[in-house]
This record gives C-alpha cells, sequence and structure tokens, in this order.
C-alpha cells in the first residue's frame, strides 16, 4: 500500500476559518435567500422540510445559516422552490469578507463594502410582495403602487 505524501502547506488551499459557532457570510445568503423564495412561495419551514426530509428547526437553521447546506440539499431546495441553485447566490457581494477565502494571487478583487441585510429579505418586505401580486386586477396593483410611492419619497428604485 502506498502512503499518501502530505502537500507541502504553500500549495495547500488558502481558507480563512470562520470562528466556532460563527455562521459565514456567504452561509447568511444563502439561508437568506432560502428563507424570501419560501416565504414567497407561502411555504411553511414545516413543509419545505418535510418536503425534503429534514425537521422545521433543520430548516430555521439553514434559514439563519447555523447549518450550511450541501449541494444536494441545496439542489432539492431549488427544485421543491421552483429556482435554479444559482438563485440562492444572486445579488452575493464578493470579495474575501464574503467567507474569507482567499482570491487567487494576482486575482484579487479590489475591497468592498462590507455586506448587510437587503430589505428585500425582511418578513415585512415579503408578505408585502406576497400580497400585491394576489391583487388579480393590474389597475388595483398600479394604484396601489401609485399610492406607496406618494406616501414614501417618491423615487424609483
Amino acid at each position: 500500500m502506498t502512503k499518501l505524501k502530505k502537500r507541502p502547506d504553500n500549495l495547500a488551499p488558502r481558507y480563512n476559518k470562520m470562528p466556532a459557532g460563527v455562521p459565514s457570510l456567504i452561509d447568511l445568503h444563502v439561508g437568506r435567500r432560502l428563507r424570501q423564495r419560501r416565504t414567497l412561495q407561502g411555504m411553511s419551514q414545516e413543509h419545505l422540510g418535510e418536503s425534503v426530509g429534514v425537521t422545521f428547526q433543520q430548516v430555521q437553521k439553514y434559514e439563519r445559516g447555523a447549518n450550511r447546506l450541501g449541494a444536494r440539499r441545496l439542489y432539492q431546495f431549488s427544485i421543491i422552490l421552483n429556482v435554479s441553485v444559482s438563485y440562492f447566490f444572486e445579488d452575493m457581494p464578493s470579495g474575501p469578507q464574503t467567507d474569507g477565502i482567499a482570491d487567487p494571487i494576482g486575482m484579487a478583487d479590489q475591497p468592498q463594502a462590507v455586506f448587510e441585510t437587503d430589505n428585500m429579505a425582511r418578513r415585512e418586505t415579503l408578505e408585502l410582495i406576497k400580497a400585491y401580486y394576489q391583487i388579480a386586477d393590474p389597475t388595483v396593483r398600479k394604484r396601489i403602487l401609485e399610492l406607496a410611492r406618494s406616501l414614501g419619497d417618491g423615487t424609483k428604485t
């Protein structure tokens, strides 16, 4: 039997480990996107969990970023929630702050702004969007949008 040689340290992948119990920003982002899509679909954590064979507590942990989603589970969620796997990574900031994964030498991006929670990830926003699209009459939807703009500062985003 041949013995495997240890890879020299200078050739090992460079990862900055997150402290124990601290979710990475990638896990937080993927979890928020999971929660966002589940809420928009009107699905409970319990129903989503049952669909893939996990408890609702496990779904909560995924959504909080406390437990990392593996490729298989992410694929299952994408099918159930009718999105591509890439959906979970959309709008994710890039750079060293996202997970401490070092960029290849000479290919590093410039430092970017710190990752912050998006209003689209808030429960209130998701419920508002869901209720808005349940209005069948497009004219009524347009009037509600105009009302919301008039109550706010009126800028389009």
